[in-house]
């Protein structure tokens, strides 16, 4: 079962990587404000793996501990953790060479539920019995 969730998790952070990758065109091309400095590839690549390979180790306890139910306290606290994660791009102090700040909330929010988004939409390729 560990193969399968690591799996899960691999294709969870690629898709939500290239999700990630295409929105910053987006918003770059929708404001023409570059946060490249900040937000590149390769930050979005690293974040959005550190955070599914984390979320396939809580997946894989909680699913240890709780059955029948791991799944949904599962799908609940990567839900709310998402959200909760919403107060870091709000709150993060921008360098101060960098140009309309006030617009980073705009790229990085949204981003924040890619990972959850991709799990989501993978799980059902996955069963875990």
């Amino acid at each position: 079962m560990f193969k399968k969730i690591f799996f899960h998790a691999l294709l969870s952070s690629i898709l939500s990587t290239i999700a990630s990758i295409i929105y910053c065109r987006i918003y770059y091309f929708a404001t023409e404000v570059d946060y490249s400095r900040v937000v590149n590839p390769g930050s979005l690549m690293g974040m959005n793996a550190l955070i599914c390979f984390v979320a396939a180790f809580l997946f894989r306890a909680l699913l240890g501990m709780w059955k029948k139910n791991g799944e949904r306290v599962f799908n609940l606290a990567f839900s709310m953790g998402s959200f909760a994660c919403t107060a870091i791009p709000i709150s993060v102090s921008l360098p101060l060479d960098i140009k309309n700040p006030e617009l980073f909330p705009g790229l990085a929010v949204p981003m924040l539920f890619f990972p959850a988004l991709a799990w989501l939409t993978l799980r059902p390729w996955f069963r875990y019995e």
